[in-house]
């Protein structure tokens, strides 16, 4: 099955700069092909299910579900405004991890999955694992995996520089740029 052929265009959106340019991506091929945009917050209590059980005086599921759903709508805001992103979609807040949650909902052979693989260094690896590994490994339809915009790396090192409150020359931004 080819590019604009799926009845379905399965996106996982967390708010980052490159979960925003897979909604953006997703969109744009769910108007290509006249499929059906399923926008996916995945969300889990703090500290997991577990800790969440055990804690003395956790949170409720119904306001955590809650802001789930208003990161959704701020993610959908974010990358389109008013205007929508131009086709027909659902918003989905899932409770559970975010590549299970996007593999089980991209569930059919004729469903585009669409995710962010963000820049990751060792410790953000080791520690956390990647959304778009999994869903690459365990989904049963094709998945797009969008690289993030090179930039994100220049930016990335010059939060590291700032943080560290090492020197910072601006034209290092500027050189090579049109």
């Amino acid at each position: 099955m080819g590019g604009g052929e799926w009845r379905r265009v399965v996106v996982g959106v967390s708010g980052s700069p490159g979960s925003l340019a897979a909604l953006r991506r997703a969109a744009r091929e769910a108007r290509r092909g006249d499929a059906e945009l399923l926008v996916v917050l995945a969300w889990e209590p703090p500290g997991g299910d577990l800790a969440h059980g055990r804690s003395i005086c956790p949170l409720p599921v119904a306001d955590l579900r809650r802001d789930a759903g208003s990161r959704l709508l701020a993610a959908l805001d974010t990358a389109f405004g008013d205007a929508g992103p131009g086709v027909p979609y659902r918003g989905l807040v899932v409770r559970g991890s975010a590549g299970r949650a996007l593999v089980e909902t991209a569930d059919r052979s004729d469903d585009l999955l669409v995710v962010g693989a963000g820049w990751r260094g060792r410790v953000c690896r080791a520690l956390f694992p990647s959304v778009a590994r999994y869903c690459l490994a365990h989904a049963v339809c094709p998945v797009l995996a969008l690289p993030p915009s090179p930039l994100y790396r220049e930016l990335a090192s010059v939060r590291r520089r700032v943080g560290l409150r090492l020197p910072l020359d601006a034209r290092e931004l500027t050189e090579g740029r049109p």
